[in-house]
């Protein structure tokens, strides 16, 4: 395989790539280079012209932005792609979204571990142009990576990845996204010290305006909930419709956030639930209760109420498993107490409303 122009190059990875690829030998098919390190990663970029930088988020979080922008600055026609696993999220949409001087500090960004061949076409399709692949890389279709995307096919990509993760009637996030989420989270936490906080919530008597409206009012008042629960949520939490009327939110300590105490308060994680995640929870069942249903027509009154469990990690449960079912028995407690309610797990006053 002859090498590269040392002048021009395609992939600058920066980071710790077994965290971003499930095919990491893949790499080696195409002219690219790899830096663990971002002070060499800056260097090299300085030094030689690339069409793509892609960054590896695991661990760069806190000084990212700025290493970004050092990155735009020595190698401005690169695009520059976050590789970012799914807590990173909320990071990885700032970035994007953020401009500097009128630039963006990123071009995108995707959700890791990824096959590399999908990153090749995610920046064919971004540059619109085609990468260059050695002579010496293998045709079998098994082993072929892709040198450029229709705009077409990537529209369609983008569509199947959205019906994978989103509910398609209320747009919050799906069960299948709700449980990777949180397994991860809770990983993640379990590394960090940090605290993830779990509530399940259904509507009270959804079934009598399905009987009194039809099946179509029930999905007007289900949407409505989830626009007023992501209203009601801070940006990093993640919403979740996980079956019928029933959601799912999952709370957890902010990226990049260090809050004055924040070590004394995670020391007692086991002893207490986060005041953010019990004052969220029950800003939204005010306002829902609050909420007249309008879109029941002149004729409709009545008001929406929710019952929930909340259960925290580390406090309550290791895994994602044991949250779900200890959020659940406070929800079906929260039931057998007169609804309209969200119960706290193992508290002897279980209601959130008396909790504060």
């Amino acid at each position: 395989m002859s090498a590269p122009d040392t002048d021009t190059r395609e992939i600058l990875l920066v980071g710790d790539i077994s965290r971003a690829f499930l095919d990491t030998g893949a790499i080696t098919k195409l002219p690219c280079e790899v830096h663990a390190n971002m002070l060499d990663a800056i260097d090299v970029a300085a030094k030689n012209s690339f069409r793509a930088i892609c960054v590896v988020m695991s661990g760069k979080s806190a000084k990212l932005s700025s290493a970004l922008k050092a990155l735009r600055e020595v190698n401005s026609e690169a695009k520059i792609i976050l590789l970012a696993q799914m807590y990173e999220e909320p990071v990885a949409i700032q970035l994007v979204g953020s401009a500097s001087n009128g630039t963006n500090v990123a071009d995108d960004y995707l959700i890791c571990p990824i096959d590399f061949s999908y990153l090749v076409s995610r920046i064919s399709y971004l540059i619109q142009g085609t990468l260059g692949v050695s002579r010496d890389v293998p045709t079998q279709a098994e082993t072929t990576i892709p040198a450029a995307v229709d705009a077409t096919i990537e529209m369609k990509i983008k569509q199947l990845e959205k019906l994978a993760t989103e509910d398609d009637l209320t747009g919050l996030k799906n069960r299948r996204y709700i449980w990777e989420f949180s397994r991860q989270i809770i990983e993640h936490a379990r590394k960090e010290n940090g605290r993830v906080t779990l509530l399940v919530f259904d509507m009270d008597n959804l079934k009598h305006y399905n009987d009194v409206y039809g099946h179509l009012a029930g999905d007007k008042i289900l949407k409505q909930a989830a626009v007023l629960m992501r209203r009601c949520c801070r940006g990093h939490d993640v919403v979740g419709r996980i079956g019928g009327d029933e959601f799912a939110v999952v709370f957890w300590d902010e990226p990049q956030r260090k809050p004055v105490g924040l070590e004394t308060e995670r020391r007692s994680a086991t002893a207490e639930h986060p005041k953010e995640a019990i004052f969220i929870a029950e800003r939204f069942r005010r306002e829902l209760r609050r909420t007249e249903l309008h879109l029941l027509g002149p004729e409709g009154k009545g008001v929406l109420t929710i019952s929930g469990g909340l259960a925290s990690f580390p406090r309550d449960g290791s895994t994602i498993q044991q949250l779900f079912q200890q959020a659940d028995r406070a929800l079906l407690e929260a039931k057998r107490s007169g609804k309209n309610r969200i119960y706290l797990v193992g508290k002897p006053q279980n209601d959130i409303a008396d909790a504060e």
